[in-house]
């Protein structure tokens, strides 16, 4: 009976010692859990065209643009009930601004691939100049809405940063703010009005 007990101890001492072996590392199991973030780089690599991976972006950005527009229908009344803090409703205005700047550069990136993609058929004789005029008509107007928002941001980052400006004087005066509070966002200001001009 001990040879019995002898022997299967010295067969699970021999397992045991086997399977730490073999195991890197020691806290490990022999199944290991699914990744939960797979490997992002792959999927890019995974997509063969590159204007294809663009008209994707553009797709997601024009409807993260218009959930936003529908979104900020409401916020005068959260505001006005206290679900929202003024601040809050200014960073959703401001995201709305910067989403429409993203989404006219994208446009207009757009614009230009496609303007490209004509002027090669141009020169190879593909297609005719009366062909290419619609393209040079929306890749002007792709530029045109493009600087708007760009202006548009500009001015929207500046009246942002006039507001914080003036919330954190009045933070001052309460005793809830410090000085260099105020500072930082005076000269975020001054930045954005040198930017401007």
């Amino acid at each position: 009976m001990q040879r019995v007990i002898a022997l299967l101890l010295t067969i699970s001492a021999v397992v045991f010692v086997e399977s730490k072996a073999t195991s890197p590392d020691p806290d490990s199991f022999d199944v290991e859990p699914p990744v939960l973030i797979p490997n992002r780089d792959d999927e890019k690599a995974a997509t063969t065209e590159p204007s294809a991976a663009r008209d994707v972006d553009l797709a997601k950005l024009e409807k993260e643009f218009e959930r936003a527009k529908r979104s900020i229908a409401g916020l005068d009344r959260l505001l006005k009930i206290g679900a929202l803090s003024k601040v809050e409703v200014e960073q959703r205005r401001l995201r709305i601004v910067h989403l429409e700047f993203d989404l006219a550069n994208a446009r207009l990136v757009a614009a230009k691939e496609k303007m490209l993609e004509k002027d090669g058929q141009l020169s190879a004789g593909e297609i005719a100049k009366a062909d290419v005029t619609p393209t040079e008509n929306s890749l002007a107007l792709a530029i045109e809405a493009a600087h708007a928002a760009s202006t548009k941001r500009q001015q929207a980052d500046i009246d942002a940063a006039e507001a914080n400006v003036h919330r954190q004087e009045k933070l001052l005066a309460l005793g809830s703010a410090r000085k260099s509070d105020v500072a930082r966002a005076a000269q975020k200001l001054a930045e954005l009005r040198a930017q401007k001009n």
